[in-house]
């Protein structure tokens, strides 16, 4: 079972990587996944992400960071309503 879910888990994380890439063309993405750092709030659901993205960029380098946190999230506005509930952005 352990198995499913991390290739589950996998196929998720790549389709991110590909949805950005595909966009803004990075250098680097790094997933991490703070799930389990959260699992204790009140507000915690098993079946939802807390991720955070490290983006090499010169893209979002050069839009200021509001403008590149929207960019970020309307690429992934399918993601963030359905499998991510929070969603922390880097970008070097």
């Amino acid at each position: 079972m352990f198995y499913v879910f991390r290739s589950e888990m996998k196929i998720f994380f790549d389709k991110i990587k590909e949805k950005i890439s595909r966009d803004l063309e990075p250098e680097e993405i790094t997933i991490i996944d703070n799930s389990s750092l959260h699992s204790k709030h009140q507000s915690f659901n098993p079946g939802k992400y807390h991720l955070k993205l490290v983006i090499k960029s010169k893209k979002l380098k050069n839009l200021n960071k509001i403008n590149a946190h929207k960019k970020i999230f309307s690429i992934l506005k399918d993601e963030m309503d359905n499998k991510i509930h929070a969603l922390e952005i880097k970008i070097i």
